[in-house]
């Protein structure tokens, strides 16, 4: 039975230290699905102490910088994937200005379902959300879905 999309919410989180990036990433998602449950983490370190005290429904997805202070994107990314339970298998997508083969080949190794680089327009923004949104992540494995977007 398929699910009935008034009766799904998804649940988004966001860990990134910039807070202009935050707002803008926040305003954007807002506008594709006002639905849409938010929750942002201002470094690693808070993500992680989120995720190890959850008690709200899992993410959907978890949107992850790659440099923030305190806790990176890839030491969140790997203590996310030994972690016991159903959390360790939530999709992650590594967000970051970065565009190096190096970072991207990293973050696939360790597990992040994709690689996006951070667009700088609103409306791109915008489409790459409302594309991430639109996944039916039932059907991606886990070497299906590896992009970047730049």
């Amino acid at each position: 039975m398929a699910l009935s999309q008034q009766n799904f919410q998804r649940h988004i989180y966001i860990a990134d230290d910039d807070q202009d990036d935050r707002i803008f990433f926040t305003e954007a998602m807002l506008e594709v699905n006002p639905e849409v449950v938010l929750k942002e983490a201002q470094y690693g370190a808070e993500l992680m102490e989120i995720l190890h005290t959850l008690s709200d429904p899992l993410p959907d997805v978890i949107f992850l910088d790659l440099n923030m202070p305190k806790k990176n994107g890839f030491d969140c990314l790997e203590e996310i994937r030994k972690l016991k339970g159903a959390i360790r298998e939530v999709k992650v997508i590594m967000f970051s200005t970065s565009s190096d083969p190096l970072d991207i080949d990293r973050a696939l190794e360790l597990g992040a379902s994709f690689y996006a680089v951070k667009p700088s327009g609103f409306d791109t923004l915008k489409a790459f959300l409302a594309e991430v949104l639109q996944m039916d992540w039932r059907c991606c494995n886990k070497d299906s879905g590896k992009f970047r977007l730049i």
